[in-house]
């Protein structure tokens, strides 16, 4: 039985590897990093020449194949990086990209994309966009779930698994987990190991996993995007094909301050906003059953109300929904039949009813 395969093996490999007309190899050149080694499975980062990306692509494929042929590997792996250009005389060097181009670089994973979205951290979102993925499931959808949170991946937890996705033909096979399709950066690294990405690094693999993921063919693919506004949520809205967000805040008017701010950013590159969920909205005492605001409540219904967009529901904030995401056991999958569950499936109808009959292009973004 062959020993398990080490980081220091996959790097002596690769710096076995060279690229023509360069002396030197993949290591010594610095084009590889964040190597990753769990189960058999490797991953690692290659970068990329932003001006001339195709040419990697070769070394791509001499890599991945190198790694495979190692005893005890089962899968390899190259995610793509690039650093853009900083400078004007950079950006002028670097050739203009058509209309065509720039189309060819939108994805469509499914037949809606639909982003569930925060201003913030800590409301609830990914325990939202997992419970509402199931529940379109309930409705009769084929759904996949894609975690954009390359910095605290959640979606592993959720969903109960620590498999690791492998690669067939050139395409990384996600995970199968209550009946969903699912890819995490989570399921390529250990839960409490730190993703030390720069920003580049970090669209570059959010790119990948919609294009370079075998994803079949969903009706819905929910993105749990990560909180805030920044290039992570820009590359989404500007390369998948969104058929709309869906922002989830709690009621207090702290979280509703940032929950503007995400809406404002779709707003700004075109996405349709489908609506606003108030999660944690009440607490009910499961001893007296007595009903307590503990966030305030109602705030998120009112901020819907005053920008004209629907109100999709409120959730409570209840143990069960939570003690069940910690678990793997998402509420609609514990208790499918329960109240709880069937808040979600009622927020799941009122989009269903919502979807365009064709989602829309995706936005050119240009920052001035």
């Amino acid at each position: 039985m062959s020993s398990p395969i080490t980081e220091e093996q996959v790097l002596h490999t690769l710096s076995a590897i060279t690229i023509d007309g360069k002396p030197q190899d993949l290591i010594s050149g610095g084009l590889i990093s964040g190597v990753v080694v769990k189960n058999g499975h490797v991953g690692f980062s290659l970068q990329a020449d932003p001006n001339h990306p195709e040419a990697i692509e070769p070394i791509k494929t001499a890599a991945e194949a190198a790694i495979r042929a190692l005893p005890g590997v089962l899968s390899a792996t190259a995610m793509l990086t690039a650093h853009r250009p900083s400078s004007p005389a950079d950006k002028s060097a670097a050739p203009a990209h058509s209309a065509d181009d720039q189309q060819a670089r939108v994805y469509q994973p499914a037949k809606y994309v639909i982003a569930v979205a925060s201003g913030k951290g800590g409301v609830g979102k990914s325990t939202t966009a997992i419970n509402l993925a199931l529940a379109f499931q309930h409705l009769g959808q084929k759904v996949a779930i894609l975690d954009a949170d390359i910095y605290g991946p959640s979606l592993p937890r959720l969903l109960g698994t620590s498999q690791r996705p492998v690669a067939e033909n050139n395409k990384l096979m996600p995970i199968k987990a209550h009946g969903l399709t699912a890819m995490s950066i989570g399921f390529l690294m250990d839960e409490d190991a730190p993703t030390i990405w720069r920003g580049p690094m970090v669209m570059s693999a959010l790119e990948q996993m919609l294009r370079d993921v075998e994803w079949g063919e969903p009706d819905i693919l929910i993105i749990d995007m990560p909180p805030g506004t920044g290039d992570a949520q820009l590359t989404l809205s500007q390369r998948a094909k969104l058929a709309g967000a869906i922002i989830v805040s709690t009621p207090q008017d702290l979280a509703l301050i940032d929950a503007r701010k995400g809406l404002n950013m779709f707003r700004k590159v075109h996405v349709p906003v489908l609506g606003i969920i108030e999660n944690m909205s009440y607490f009910v005492c499961p001893d007296c059953q007595s009903q307590h605001d503990i966030f305030s409540r109602g705030g998120a219904e009112e901020e819907a109300k005053r920008l004209g967009l629907p109100f999709l529901g409120a959730i409570p904030l209840e143990m069960a929904i939570r003690a069940g995401a910690d678990a793997g056991q998402p509420v609609l999958v514990s208790d499918p039949q329960g109240e709880h569950s069937k808040a979600y499936l009622n927020i799941a109808e009122k989009l269903l009813g919502a979807l365009p009959e064709q989602s829309r292009p995706a936005p050119k973004i240009t920052i001035s």
